[in-house]
């Protein structure tokens, strides 16, 4: 059997990486994770390695149907190594791996909120070519051609991901014109950030069809329109089950605003966050860190649901759309899941 398979990386371009991917053709075998190859590429051209010693390695780690060919041919998300195996330092991925084993016995699970903004040439979609549109407002959810700028691209998107077999659990418009968000999960570290990735790579790939490009700029607009996020929820099964479920969430919130660790956060949350974080749209200020309940300006919120129910989840509003989500997750389980640990709430 021969089928096509698209081998997906994450590059080394700074402060934001990029998606790369090329095509392998495999004459025999089935597209299962564990049979398909090794592959090789140019670090060079990818920000990853210096000409001289140029040869990268490709070690798949995730395969999914590939719902823009159909057929057999499959998308194959790989992380990055050096020659002799070793993790590239590009390879966030490993370091996740190495915290999610470490505290799987909490099974910590995600669901990141992606939010995004597609543009045509220099303008946000929806934009008009002179001026601005009307302000924010009946943008968020709307419905109809005077609110809504983009939605065959985002139905697109949204069936690619579903037959690709992606844990999609729904989409909405955004508060600014052209914005939109889809969400991952729930699922475990590696599974929502190895989904994410793939999720995000079938975004840029079907606006392709469709003239236009999408952006994960966290700030696309200056001024008085909101931000691109990624909100990231999070919850251990001692959160997620009663009846101290909810004395296990407190713990978790308040570990994330000891010490060092809201700025040890906040500077690994994307490129930009600055910008974002200003205190204003529904944002709380990069440098404070506060936590309530049903607030979304504050840094982590509780919803109001898991206050009733006395257990559930926290929804950690300061990661950019551009965050790196091997980066996110491992920052999030390595600090809550020591501080239940420590606490006993496991």
């Amino acid at each position: 059997m021969t089928f096509k398979a698209e081998y997906i990386w994450i590059d080394g371009t700074a402060p934001t990486a990029k998606l790369r991917s090329k095509t392998k053709i495999i004459t025999d075998g089935t597209p299962a994770l564990g049979e398909l190859p090794l592959w090789g590429f140019d670090g060079s051209s990818t920000n990853q390695a210096e000409g001289h010693a140029s040869d990268l390695v490709l070690r798949p780690v995730f395969v999914c149907p590939d719902p823009v060919r159909g057929g057999d041919d499959v998308l194959v998300l790989c992380e990055v190594l050096h020659t002799d195996m070793t993790p590239h330092p590009s390879n966030t991925r490993a370091a996740l791996a190495e915290v999610s084993a470490r505290y799987a016995a909490q099974e910590p699970v995600f669901g990141i909120e992606q939010e995004y903004t597609f543009f045509e040439g220099t303008r946000p979609l929806g934009f008009p070519v002179n001026g601005f549109p009307a302000p924010q407002g009946g943008y968020y959810c709307g419905v109809g051609v005077d609110e809504i700028h983009g939605r065959p691209v985002v139905e697109a998107h949204l069936e690619n991901c579903l037959k690709a077999g992606l844990g999609i659990s729904g989409i909405n418009a955004e508060v600014m014109p052209g914005q939109w968000e889809f969400q991952v999960g729930p699922l475990a570290p590696l599974e929502v950030s190895d989904q994410l990735w793939v999720a995000r790579w079938l975004l840029y790939r079907t606006a392709e069809d469709f003239g236009v490009a999408a952006t994960l700029d966290p700030k696309p607009v200056k001024g008085d329109w909101n931000g691109a996020g990624a909100h990231t929820n999070f919850s251990t099964r001692a959160m997620r089950e009663g009846p101290e479920g909810y004395d296990a969430i407190v713990t978790a919130c308040e570990s994330l605003g000891e010490g060092s660790k809201p700025l040890d956060h906040v500077k690994n949350y994307g490129a930009g966050i600055d910008e974002r974080l200003t205190g204003l749209h529904e944002t709380a200020p990069w440098d404070e860190y506060t936590y309530g309940v049903s607030d979304r300006g504050a840094s982590v919120r509780i919803p109001w649901q898991v206050e009733r129910d006395g257990k559930g989840y926290i929804e950690d509003r300061r990661p950019n759309a551009n965050m790196d989500p091997y980066v996110v997750t491992r920052l999030l389980v390595d600090t809550c899941c020591e501080a239940l640990e420590k606490a006993g709430r496991v």
